[in-house]
Parts: structure tokens; C-alpha cells; sequence
């Protein structure tokens, strides 16, 4: 059954020029028939670069409306347009423009992981991986305010040490989910592993504190880990993300081994993506994202700096 639905999937993406772009959380299945699979900076930079006419979305509904914005000319998709993010929701376009006027020389810095209205009040846009590349290239004596994640942001502050930044406090509840002691424990299971933990994560002090005998603890985004799972000669890894990156690290490296640090780790907006709505999506040319040319105009701006920045 699986077989056939891939197979009608393929013809499909023949038939309208289309490709599918995957975010590294997506379930297996769709990570296996993705033509470009990544974080969102990577899936940014695929959509720029991709040939194709229709851009299928498999993720989450703002990594959608980011591929409208830098490509216009084309039709994006997303298999389902629930599938939504809580740490988007964490602040709206009202509450930026009050935190604004409170800081009125400000830069505002925003995690590509919040709506296209969001980004159209900000100067630039960042992901985990390049967060610290954007905050560094801004001006030392201007003030940033750094939205919306809350562990990000103070990942950001301890790696710069720039005293003025000022962050948002909302999170990623499926990041933020993983618990300390869990993740110690897990840890405590084996010994010699390398542990990687996401800058989302509120278990991020927790880790650095964790003694270098006991485990060696990497603060790196999902990009980051793929890396450095390639390289290091550690055999055995802790990962603290969202669980579906995963079977992308155990595809890519076959001869290590990687340990969920808390099994419960799984985002269940990007788990509504499936073949099916995929199938679905390309027969049915649905469900079409668009962004206003109003907002485009406004939100291209930090996008285009983000991916400036690399």
C-alpha cells in the first residue's frame, strides 16, 4: 500500500513540476521521499534555488509561508494547514509593535519560527544555526530584541555576551518538554556518549553542567548536529530535539548509535503531515499559501539578511 502511494507521489511531482521540501522532524516516510530535507534555513535556501513550479511544504505552516515570500512566482503547498507551531503563536504582530515603542532604536531579531506578519515588523530573521551569526553582525551599541524563544534568545546572550539583548519569553513546548533529569538519566545510561541539545531546549544549562568525564554536552542546532555526527569519533549520542531527527542521524551514520534524550520529544503539528495529505496535495493543488504583497515586501527583507548571513 505504502509502495503504491509513493509511486502515485512520484508521478504526481513529474506531472506538476513539483518538488518536496522536509523538515528534519517530519516522520520517516517523509523524510525517505523528500527531495530536499532540513532545518529551516536549509529548506529556505532549496526553495530559492529549486527549478520546480510547485513547492510542497512538508512541515510546519510558517516554513510555508517563508518559501511564498522568497518565491513569489511559485505555487507553494502545505499537505495540511493545521499543522501550525507554538512557539510562533507565542507573540503576535500587537505584541511586537508595544515591545517596539518600548525600545524604539532597536533591532528586531526574529527566530524564523514565527508568521510572515511577524516578519514584516522585523529587521532580521535567524534560525538555531545561524542565530549568533545574525546577533554579531548587528551594530554592538544597538539593543536587539530577540523573539520569540526564550532559550534561543538566552543561548544567544551567553554566546555573544552582549548585555543588550532583550528577549522574549515563549518557547517550543515539545523542546521545552525535556526534562533535566531525564535527559541526565539517559546520559547516566551511557557512559562515554556525546550529547547534543538543541538551543530551544530548557535542559541547556542543565547539560553544560553536566561534568566533561560523564559526557561531553554540544549546544547545536539540528544542521549542527548533522554535521557534527558525521565527524566526531564518539559512537554513541544523547540527542535532546524533537525525536524525528533521528532516523536522519542513524541513516546518515549507520555504525553509531543515537539515543533519544526524552522519548516523548515529538512535535505533533509536524506529525499531521503524511503521505496521504502529500498525495492529496499535489493532485488537488491544495492547500495554496500565499502571502500578501504587502507583507512579502516587508518580510523578504530579513529573510533575504538571514540568508545573507548563512
Amino acid at each position: 500500500m505504502q509502495d503504491t502511494l509513493i509511486e502515485e507521489i512520484r508521478a504526481l511531482k513529474i506531472k506538476h513540476n513539483a518538488v518536496i521540501l522536509a523538515h528534519n522532524y517530519e516522520p520517516e516516510p517523509i523524510q525517505d521521499i523528500a527531495d530536499f530535507l532540513g532545518d529551516s534555513l536549509a529548506l529556505a535556501r532549496w526553495a530559492k534555488k529549486s527549478k520546480a513550479e510547485v513547492l510542497v511544504l512538508a512541515g510546519v505552516y510558517f516554513m510555508a509561508e517563508t518559501a511564498s515570500i522568497l518565491c513569489p512566482d511559485k505555487e507553494v503547498l502545505i499537505p495540511d494547514p493545521d499543522a501550525g507551531c507554538s512557539l510562533a503563536d507565542t507573540i503576535t504582530p500587537e505584541q511586537l509593535i508595544l515591545w517596539k515603542k518600548q525600545y524604539p532604536h532597536a533591532v528586531v531579531v526574529s527566530y524564523v519560527n514565527t508568521s510572515a506578519a511577524i516578519k514584516a515588523l522585523s529587521d532580521y530573521c535567524c534560525t538555531s544555526s545561524n542565530a549568533i551569526k545574525v546577533v554579531e553582525s548587528i551594530d554592538p551599541d544597538r539593543d536587539i530584541l530577540f523573539l520569540p524563544d526564550f532559550f534561543l534568545g538566552s543561548h544567544v546572550v551567553r554566546m555573544t555576551k552582549r548585555k543588550n539583548i532583550h528577549v522574549w519569553n515563549g518557547e517550543c513546548h515539545v523542546h521545552a518538554a525535556i526534562e533535566n533529569e531525564v535527559m541526565v538519566n539517559t546520559v547516566r545510561h551511557y557512559p562515554g556518549a556525546e550529547l547534543l541539545v538543541h538551543p530551544e531546549c530548557g535542559c541547556t544549562t542543565r547539560a553544560l553542567a553536566i561534568p566533561p568525564k560523564e559526557a561531553e554536552s554540544r549546544i547545536l542546532s539540528t544542521d549542527g548536529m548533522l554535521s557534527y555526527a558525521r565527524t566526531s569519533p564518539a559512537s554513541t549520542f544523547v540527542v535532546a530535539t524533537e525525536v524525528g531527527l533521528l532516523h536522519r542521524l542513524r541513516k546518515e551514520n549507520p555504525d553509531k548509535t543515537f539515543v533519544a534524550a526524552h522519548d516523548d520529544a515529538l512535535c505533533p503539528f509536524m506529525n499531521m503531515i503524511s503521505l496521504e495529505k502529500i498525495r492529496d496535495a499535489l493532485r488537488y493543488g491544495q492547500y495554496v499559501v500565499k502571502v500578501s504583497p504587502a507583507v512579502r515586501t516587508k518580510a523578504l527583507i530579513p529573510l533575504e539578511r538571514m540568508v545573507a548571513v548563512g
